[in-house]
């Protein structure tokens, strides 16, 4: 992927060097309790309380940042700027104006509108305060245990969370998420299943927006974001977790569904092709 001497996105939040553990706030004999039970067994109370109570925030403790973290930063910086200007482009099309995201670097864990987040759950966006949130460890977990490597398999991470913006933006994820709230488990994940495949479709529809207008894309780059998608689809980690697979716990969709709505996505960059709510098979 071309991307070196690109600009870079002024809306990186860079939080690394700081790590975020829950206050514990409130109180309560429940609370009493498990802070005795943390420090009996030399666990940090931290961690036991990990989900934050309410109005809680996160105190910090500095942490090394790497060299090659650095790189990986102005990577993210640069991709996040080619999203704001495709995306920008594309709803100036549609009558409408971009808002840009901001994308948060963390280390370990992070605190965001959506509540308190470790790195093990992966990159995530917020609608709450329409932020992208990455711990750039995981670019190492996609190489190294996903088996998922190459600058374009990252690309492709970071514009499926930038496509939870648009949807956000488009008003797709407050409708999903009222309509999860009134249907059944399996109806909840499938709608979840779909907003997910969207993201993907979008994330397709900003690669041929950028290669058209930049030729950010070398040899070998679109089989790396099919090969990132292949790698993360539940029915692939469902397997590799529990030795089985449960359709009906989707929630991001199958490897082969990941890679038809972004392949879909990318083939010609129209977002009309990307409506997975009304699409009869996944």
């Amino acid at each position: 992927m071309r991307w070196r001497n690109n600009r870079e996105s002024s809306n990186v939040e860079d939080r690394r060097g700081l790590r975020a553990t829950p206050v514990i706030a409130g109180g309560g004999i429940g609370t009493i309790i498990i802070v005795v039970i943390a420090m009996y067994f030399g666990i940090d109370p931290g961690f036991l309380l990990q989900g934050g109570a309410p109005g809680g925030t996160p105190s910090r403790q500095s942490v090394q940042v790497s060299p090659a973290d650095d790189e990986s930063r102005q990577f993210v910086s640069v991709v996040l700027a080619d999203t704001e200007d495709t995306w920008r482009d594309l709803f100036r099309r549609m009558g409408s104006a971009y808002q840009e995201p901001k994308l948060v670097l963390f280390s370990g864990a992070v605190q965001s509108a959506c509540g308190f987040a470790q790195a093990a759950v992966g990159p995530f966006y917020c609608p709450g305060d329409q932020k992208v949130y990455i711990d750039l460890g995981f670019f190492d977990e996609l190489k190294n245990r996903f088996h998922a490597p190459g600058d374009f398999a990252q690309a492709y991470v970071i514009a499926h969370e930038i496509g939870h913006h648009v949807q956000n933006l488009l008003g797709i994820s407050t409708k999903v998420q009222s309509l999860r709230g009134r249907v059944s488990a399996a109806k909840a994940n499938d709608l979840s299943v779909r907003l997910e495949l969207q993201a993907d479709c979008f994330a397709g529809v900003w690669a041929y927006h950028a290669h058209k207008s930049r030729q950010i894309l070398e040899a070998g780059d679109v089989e790396e974001g099919l090969n990132a998608a292949t790698a993360i689809g539940d029915d692939r980690l469902q397997m590799q977790a529990k030795g089985y697979v449960a359709p009906d716990s989707f929630t991001h969709g199958s490897s082969a569904q990941r890679v038809r709505w972004f392949k879909r996505g990318i083939a010609g960059g129209d977002l009309r092709q990307c409506d997975t709510f009304n699409a009869a098979q996944l």
